[in-house]
């Protein structure tokens, strides 16, 4: 069996977000982190060399694969902010159609900035999707 790509590490979420080169991202990451810490009540921890991870569950495929991953996160990316697990929750056909400007993908959500979305509503989405993961997707 594969090990996963992406693992939790000891560098300090701090550090990473304070080596982001783009002003803008760089900001946008460490409001990112009070508010996800706020919602989840966890802790950050690194996923990675650039993921910021928030709650942790065990999966399992009914191929056999299984490993850990976080429940929710981000990354600043050149092009934009990546949120991770923000679009399995079941407020999510509710709650992405008045976020703002944004883009989703297989399980990402994609911002510009978050100057372009309604924080509240983006509040609502980690809430949600944290919510499913934990609940319903962690097979201890």
């Amino acid at each position: 069996m594969n090990e996963n790509k992406t693992g939790p590490t000891e560098v300090p979420v701090e550090e990473f977000l304070a080596s982001v080169e783009h002003p803008v991202r760089r900001a946008d990451g460490f409001e990112l982190l009070e508010l996800m810490k706020s919602v989840t009540g966890q802790d950050p921890v690194m996923w990675g060399p650039s993921i910021v991870g928030f709650g942790r569950y065990h999966y399992r495929y009914g191929s056999g694969r299984e490993g850990d991953s976080a429940a929710v996160g981000f990354s600043p990316r050149k092009a934009n902010l990546a949120l991770y697990g923000l679009t399995y929750g079941p407020d999510t056909d509710r709650l992405l159609p008045v976020l703002g400007k944004h883009k989703t993908g297989a399980a990402c959500l994609y911002i510009n900035r978050l100057d372009d979305v309604d924080r509240d509503v983006l509040a609502g989405l980690i809430r949600s999707g944290y919510q499913h993961v934990m609940a319903e997707l962690h097979t201890p």
